[in-house]
């Protein structure tokens, strides 16, 4: 039940290119940001698209898959935790940031339109 507690799976786009950081140590991180969209039809039967935007961090060797083969307008699937952490910025102020640490992620489209080869 553990890994009940604190688990998200998303389905959704790429917003951006991943930025890929190598550490001193040798550790690698990829960020991305990632879109997920829920469409609904008012009372009036006006349809309405809410767009969620995420922001997603991998370690190790799913960095190494992110930087590999993701990129911006790429379908994913992903599971992962919650986190958050707070930093200062360069004027001393505290922000808070809350992100998904990916656990399994998998390329569903790779947002290419696909040519006819016939």
């Amino acid at each position: 039940m553990n890994t009940l507690k604190n688990k998200v799976q998303l389905i959704g786009n790429l917003g951006r290119n991943p930025e890929i950081k190598t550490f001193d140590s040798g550790k690698i991180k990829a960020g991305f940001s990632l879109a997920t969209s829920e469409t609904y039809k008012k009372e009036n039967g006006e349809k309405v698209t809410e767009t969620q935007w995420h922001n997603i961090v991998a370690w190790g060797p799913k960095a190494k898959f992110v930087e590999k083969y993701l990129k911006k307008g790429n379908e994913i699937a992903m599971d992962g935790k919650l986190t958050s952490r707070t930093y200062e910025d360069k004027e001393g102020n505290t922000k808070y940031i809350t992100e998904v640490v990916v656990n399994d992620i998998l390329l569903l489209k790779t947002g290419k339109k696909e040519e006819n080869t016939k």
